[in-house]
C-alpha cells in the first residue's frame, strides 16, 4: 500500500519484528507482501537455472538453493524484505570445485562457506560497512542497474521478432498501470497478461521451460559424500572462504541499500550470520548456496513495495510451489515478460541524481572518480564484490592523498640560537614521509623547536620520521625539542620513539 508521499512506512524493530505483526494486522500490507513474493518467485526461476549452468550443476540444485535460502533468511536474517537466493557471484566462486571434484565437494564447500560466514560475523566483519563511502554505494547501485540490464541482452538477441513487441507491451504496462491503480503489482499483471497473450495466440517465443528442466519433487536432506580429512579441508577451504567473503560483501551492501530506500536500520551482524546459517541449511538440502540477490531485492522493495520478512518467506514458498506443483504452467511464462520486469527494475535502480550533469559539476572530482572506478570495475568483471573492493581502495588512496596535501610547515627564527618549525595537519604515513626534507639541517641554529600544537600523530611511520629528523640534527651537533602534543598523539610518540629500529 502506498501513501501520497510514497511507499507506506512500516514500523520495524529488528529485535522484535514489529513489521511482521503490522503486516498480519493490515490486509492491504499483507496483500502487498504476498504478491511481491509471488512476482519475485517467478523472476527467480530463470536466474536460478542460469546460475546452475554457471556452477556446472543440475538446474534443480540452483532452484532448491533459491527456495531454501529465501525461506531460511526470512527467519534468521537481519534485513527484512531482502531476497537471498542462488547468485552468479557465488556460482562463479564455487564453479571450479564442481568441475574438478564433483557435486558432493561443491555442496561441502557451500556448508563450509556458511560456517565461515557465521564465524566472520561474530568476529565483527559487519562493522566494516561503516568504512564504505557514499560514492562507493552510489557506484554499487549504478553498477547493479547496469548488470541487471546487461543480463537481459541475451534474451533479446537472435530471438523471434515477436519478442520485441511483447517486451515493449510489458514496459508500457509497468510504466502506466501504477498511475491508474496499485491494487495489484504491475510486474505480476505484466507476467500474467503476456503469458495469456502468448498462449492464446500460440506465439513461438522463448519461455521459462526453455531455460531448463524444473524439479518434480520436494528437496530432501543431503549429506555430501566427501572424506572428512585435513586434505579435503585444505582443498575446499580457499573456495569456501572466498564464497563467504563475496556473499557477505554483496549481502551487506544490499542490506545497506535497502536501509537507505526504506529509511530503516537493519542488524548487519544478524544478517551476516543469517547468511551463513542459510548457506548451511541450503547445503544440507543439496543447494548450491547463494547470498542476497540485488536485482530481485530491488524488485521486491522498490518496484513492488514490500517491507517485511513475509515477502521473502512468500518468495521461497511460492517458488517451491511453482517449480514442483505448477511447473508446467510456469514453463509457459514468456521470457519477454521477465525481461520487461527486469529492465524496469534496472531503470528504477539507477541513482539518476548522481549522474545528472549539475550533480557532476558540483561533486568533488575525487568522489566522481571513486564512483566511476566502482562502476567500471563491477561491470567489466561482472562481480559486485570486486567493484566495491576497488572502489573502497580508490577512496582510501584519494582520501590519504588529499589529507597529506593539507600538511604545512612554517619556519620562524626565534633568536640567534633557536628556530621554531610549526607543523599543521594530520600526520600519518602519506603526509609525514616528505616531512624529513622540510628542515634546514645545515643552516638552522643549535636549538630547534618543532611545534605540533596544530598537528596530530596517527601512526608509527610519523614517529619514525621524527626520529630521523632528530638523528639528522644530532649528527650536526644540534638539539631538537618537540612540543605541543597531548593525548593519544603524545602517548604514541613517547611509546614508540627510539624503538622502531635504526640507530638512535
Amino acid at each position: 500500500m502506498n501513501t501520497p508521499h510514497g511507499p507506506e512506512q512500516v514500523p520495524h524493530d529488528p529485535r522484535t519484528d514489529v513489521s511482521v505483526r503490522f503486516a498480519l494486522r493490515s490486509p492491504a500490507r499483507l496483500k502487498t507482501e504476498l504478491l511481491a513474493g509471488l512476482v519475485v518467485a517467478l523472476a527467480l526461476i530463470p536466474e536460478a537455472i542460469a546460475f546452475s549452468v554457471i556452477a556446472g550443476v543440475d538446474p534443480r540444485v540452483g532452484l532448491f538453493a533459491s527456495v531454501t535460502m529465501a525461506i531460511t533468511i526470512a527467519i534468521v536474517g537481519g534485513r527484512p524484505a531482502m531476497i537471498s537466493a542462488a547468485t552468479a557471484a557465488v556460482a562463479l566462486v564455487i564453479a571450479p570445485v564442481s568441475e574438478q571434484y564433483g557435486v558432493d565437494h561443491l555442496i561441502a564447500t557451500v556448508i563450509l562457506g556458511g560456517v565461515f560466514q557465521v564465524l566472520l560475523s561474530f568476529l565483527g566483519v559487519a562493522k566494516l560497512m561503516r568504512f564504505v563511502p557514499r560514492s562507493v554505494m552510489v557506484g554499487f547501485v549504478n553498477s547493479l542497474a547496469i548488470l541487471v540490464f546487461v543480463a537481459q541482452i541475451p534474451h533479446l538477441v537472435d530471438v523471434p521478432w515477436m519478442v520485441y513487441p511483447l517486451v515493449a507491451a510489458g514496459l508500457l504496462v509497468l510504466v502506466f498501470l501504477p498511475r491508474i491503480t496499485e491494487a495489484v503489482p504491475a510486474p505480476l499483471v505484466t507476467i500474467v497478461l503476456l503469458t495469456v497473450v502468448t498462449v492464446v495466440f500460440s506465439l513461438n517465443v522463448p519461455d521459462v521451460a526453455d531455460q531448463g528442466e524444473l524439479p518434480e519433487s520436494l528437496p530432501t536432506l543431503f549429506f555430501p559424500d566427501v572424506p572428512l580429512t585435513f586434505e579435503t579441508l585444505r582443498i575446499l577451504a580457499p573456495y569456501a572462504l572466498a564464497m563467504a567473503l563475496v556473499g557477505l560483501m554483496e549481502s551487506l551492501m544490499t542490506a545497506k541499500l535497502v536501509d537507505d530506500i526504506t529509511d530503516t536500520r537493519s542488524d548487519k551482524t544478524r544478517e551476516g550470520w543469517g547468511q551463513g546459517v542459510a548457506n548451511i541449511v541450503t547445503g544440507f538440502f543439496g543447494g548450491m548456496g547463494g547470498c542476497a540477490v540485488v536485482g530481485q531485492t530491488m524488485m521486491n522493495v522498490k518496484v513492488s513495495g514490500a517491507r517485511t520478512r513475509l515477502s521473502t518467506l512468500a518468495a521461497g514458498v511460492f517458488l517451491l510451489i511453482l517449480v514442483v506443483a505448477l511447473g508446467d504452467i510456469v514453463g509457459l511464462v514468456p521470457m519477454a515478460a521477465l525481461v520487461a520486469v527486469m529492465i524496469m527494475v534496472s531503470i528504477a535502480t539507477v541513482d539518476w541524481h548522481s549522474v545528472h550533469p549539475r550533480t557532476l559539476r558540483l561533486m568533488p572530482l575525487s568522489e566522481t572518480v571513486v564512483m566511476v572506478v566502482t562502476v567500471v570495475a563491477t561491470v567489466s568483471t561482472g562481480n559486485l564484490a570486486i567493484g566495491v573492493s576497488l572502489g573502497v581502495l580508490t577512496a582510501m588512496v584519494l582520501f590519504a592523498r588529499r589529507v597529506a596535501h593539507m600538511t604545512t610547515v612554517e619556519r620562524t627564527l626565534t633568536s640567534d640560537d633557536t628556530c621554531t618549525y610549526r607543523v599543521t595537519g594530520e600526520l600519518f604515513w602519506a603526509s609525514s614521509n616528505d616531512l624529513v626534507f622540510q628542515f634546514d639541517y645545515v643552516g638552522d641554529p643549535e636549538n630547534v623547536v618543532v611545534d605540533l600544537t596544530d598537528a596530530d600523530i596517527w601512526d608509527a611511520s610519523t614517529v619514525a620520521t621524527f626520529d630521523a629528523i632528530q638523528q639528522k640534527y644530532a649528527a650536526k651537533g644540534k638539539t631538537v625539542t618537540i612540543v605541543g602534543l597531548d593525548g593519544a598523539s603524545l602517548d604514541r610518540l613517547r611509546r614508540l620513539s627510539g624503538r622502531l629500529g635504526g640507530e638512535h
